[in-house]
């Protein structure tokens, strides 16, 4: 809940600290993520066809996020005037509703894209039949149907109440219905956090494995297996920057509410919970990283887009075709020494 709370045990806190941290954290967010992921997305859309499964997760990941940032506008207002929200209970839903879509949008995304760069690297060739643009625009349909499905409730807890001469704009629920929304957060929790992390650190666990051991993998690419590590290692940092410290403390501060716990203890896990806010819509700024690092046609997209120059005969060379499948895996199959893979997919650019 965010503004001036009383539990049942009528503890009070003073949240002012929220009058200048989020408005700050969260104009920084809205500006950098707001021109980052759109460029990104003019750059996918103009500049980047046709695409293959790398491009269309990082689509699919600008896009949520692009969503995000255009809502941080009325947050930015909300909490400069000390949570006070005059915009409505509809506003209040949507705002609440994109901040948990992104999340767990980005979340599901670069679970999909760590899982398809651990198959790539690890079983190339058993997974070629997946490196197909149909499999992989019907995974990015199912995620984001499974997490518009999640959210569907914060339409029903989150509502606006009149508190003196100021409105707040609950980002869980009033007390009556506390209980059921904590309940409904645990589940979250499980299945769109805790199920997607350890997929992506035992994905990448084995991956850097295969990455990092000695194999006599030949100078030319020592380059792409160092793009690939600093990929992960990437990856791994949203999670553990952005989503980690979010889930932990607000994991906490909904069991102290529900256990009623001293006003001293509620009092700092509401503070710590509030201060992982920004963290977790940080995940917007970080994300377009991950566009660069993901491959050599992006960059040199980017960079002619810079310099204004285009060169309409140049297609990504990343896209090839074996019995009708898209193949993207010849940076990364290279690294870990498979070359006849390498050789039938000679040429590509663009990471898996």
């Amino acid at each position: 809940m965010d503004g001036t709370y009383e539990n049942p045990q009528n503890c009070t806190f003073d949240e002012d600290f929220k009058s200048i941290l989020l408005p700050v954290s969260y104009g920084i967010v809205f500006v950098v993520g707001l021109v980052l992921n759109a460029l990104a997305i003019w750059v996918f859309v103009f500049r980047m066809r046709p695409w293959n499964v790398s491009t269309t997760y990082m689509f699919n990941l600008a896009l949520s996020d692009t969503m995000y940032a255009i809502s941080l506008p009325l947050l930015i207002y909300y909490y400069a005037k000390h949570n006070d929200w005059p915009f409505g209970a509809a506003l209040c839903k949507i705002v609440r509703f994109l901040f948990y879509t992104n999340l767990y949008c980005s979340i599901l995304f670069l679970t999909c894209m760590s899982i398809y760069r651990f198959l790539g690297i690890c079983f190339p060739m058993q997974s070629l039949r997946w490196s197909n643009l149909r499999y992989t625009r019907i995974v990015c349909i199912v995620v984001w149907g499974i997490v518009i499905a999640f959210q569907i409730p914060i339409f029903v807890f989150v509502d606006i109440e009149g508190i003196g001469n100021t409105t707040l704009c609950y980002d869980t629920t009033n007390q009556i219905h506390f209980n059921q929304f904590v309940i409904y957060s645990a589940v979250q929790l499980v299945l769109l956090f805790c199920c997607p992390f350890t997929v992506v650190v035992i994905c990448y666990g084995i991956t850097a494995k295969k990455l990092l051991r000695p194999n006599g993998i030949r100078p030319e690419y020592a380059r792409s297996r160092k793009k690939s590590i600093k990929m992960i290692i990437t990856i791994l940092t949203v999670f553990v920057l952005c989503f980690l410290p979010f889930h932990i403390t607000r994991s906490i501060y909904y069991s102290s509410r529900s256990l009623h716990v001293s006003c001293s203890k509620l009092n700092a896990f509401n503070l710590a919970y509030k201060l992982t806010r920004p963290l977790a819509s940080a995940n917007s700024c970080l994300d377009p990283i991950l566009y660069v690092l993901g491959g050599q046609t992006y960059r040199s997209k980017l960079a002619r887009k810079g310099n204004g120059v285009e060169n309409k005969n140049n297609l990504p060379s990343a896209k090839k075709t074996i019995s009708g499948m898209n193949i993207t895996h010849s940076v990364y199959t290279a690294e870990i020494g498979l070359e006849e893979l390498k050789q039938t997919a000679a040429g590509s650019s663009d990471g898996v």
